[in-house]
């Protein structure tokens, strides 16, 4: 802790287009780039309020028997009681959920954006102007109050130019609009250790980041206490816990590469993969598609009396045939792009793609985890 006092002061395939993604992280990622601080955190809230002055657009009662009954309730706040038996026609209210999110340290008196989504039939919440709702956590205290006018966003002209259409009519956010009303307790306000937090599991990335915050830091000064979790000695003082994780923060790491990995969109046909994936030898058969994965040896002898040592590589090769003759060979393919380009280029559906993946995974010859999302 002596040091840091020192330190203180002197301070996707779509069938069309191919994603390839690296794994690899630049040398100057840093601290706070590969991990979190445990228990500094947003909170999700969220609270049922009323939208008014819609322009006839509103929810039709009766098929949202909620809003007449919100509507009524919130009159009689006022002081205003309906008479028994009375039908109202809100054709300017609708009924809305409205959702936030609570940053870390977020204190009384300051202000969050606020999401707006209609849970009734309403045709549109344009020109609306939301009553004042309570935003509650799960804990069903109230940390927050919104209200105001909404903004509906993703307006377009159609093709003769003269109406505009908004994508989203149902949906609608107010820029600073609930004001924060009760702040939520921190661990990192505690005088004990601070937990680092990977935000991927990996035992090497665990002992390299508390490797370099002891020799940063001194000795002693950070734990690795699994893949994933860093504990670190901290000063007591809030003042010196705020510098110490500053201090941390920025300290350059170069991570692993992650597990080699392939990620489809089974909608859109999409593919990812980072630099780690690699493919060997194997055939397989799907539907009218035969793919053939081969493997050549190439050997590279060294000059007569040279000193040098031979040297044994291979070349990978893909066919890809149809039961009506076609073929496509690609000599020299040593990646999984290349055989996603040329299924492509066959004709392959996303569901074809997902098929012939996942059978290469399983004969062995694909090495990389298959994700479909």
């Amino acid at each position: 802790m002596n040091l840091f006092k020192t330190l203180k002061h002197g301070v996707l395939l779509s069938l069309g287009a191919l994603l390839l993604c690296s794994a690899s992280v630049q040398a100057s990622s840093r601290v706070k780039d590969l991990t979190t601080i445990s228990g500094v955190r947003a909170n999700q809230l969220f609270g049922y309020g009323l939208v008014i002055g819609l322009d006839g657009t509103g929810d039709q009662t009766t098929q949202t028997p909620f809003t007449s009954q919100a509507t009524a309730s919130m009159l009689a706040q006022q002081g205003i009681n309906m008479p028994p038996g009375t039908s109202m026609q809100t054709r300017n209210i609708a009924a809305v959920m409205v959702t936030a999110i609570l940053p870390a340290f977020t204190q009384p008196g300051q202000q969050i954006d606020v999401t707006v989504s209609s849970i009734g039939n309403s045709r549109s919440l344009r020109g609306g102007t939301l009553l004042i709702t309570p935003l509650k956590g799960v804990d069903g205290q109230v940390y927050a109050l919104a209200q105001g006018s909404l903004i509906i966003g993703g307006a377009g002209a159609e093709a003769g130019g003269n109406k505009k259409v908004i994508n989203t009519l149902s949906s609608g956010r107010v820029p600073s609009g609930a004001i924060v009303e009760r702040s939520v307790g921190n661990v990192f306000t505690d005088d004990g250790p601070i937990r680092l937090e990977l935000t991927r599991s990996d035992f090497g990335d665990a002992r390299r980041v508390a490797d370099l915050i002891n020799k940063k830091l001194g000795p002693q000064t950070a734990f690795a206490v699994n893949g994933r979790v860093i504990e670190l000695n901290a000063p007591r003082s809030s003042d010196d816990r705020v510098g110490f994780v500053a201090l941390v923060q920025e300290i350059p790491v170069s991570p692993n590469k992650d597990m080699a990995r392939v990620v489809i969109n089974a909608r859109t046909g999409s593919v990812a993969m980072n630099d780690s994936v690699r493919l060997e030898a194997c055939a397989v058969t799907h539907g009218n598609l035969t793919v053939q994965i081969k493997t050549t040896p190439i050997i590279s002898q060294p000059a007569p009396l040279s000193g040098g040592s031979t040297v044994v590589a291979s070349r990978t090769d893909i066919d890809i045939k149809t039961d009506a003759g076609e073929l496509m060979r690609l000599e020299g393919a040593d990646s999984l792009t290349d055989l996603v380009k040329a299924l492509n280029s066959m004709g392959a559906s996303p569901q074809d793609l997902i098929s012939i993946l996942q059978a290469i995974k399983q004969t062995g010859s694909l090495y990389a985890e298959i994700e479909v999302i």
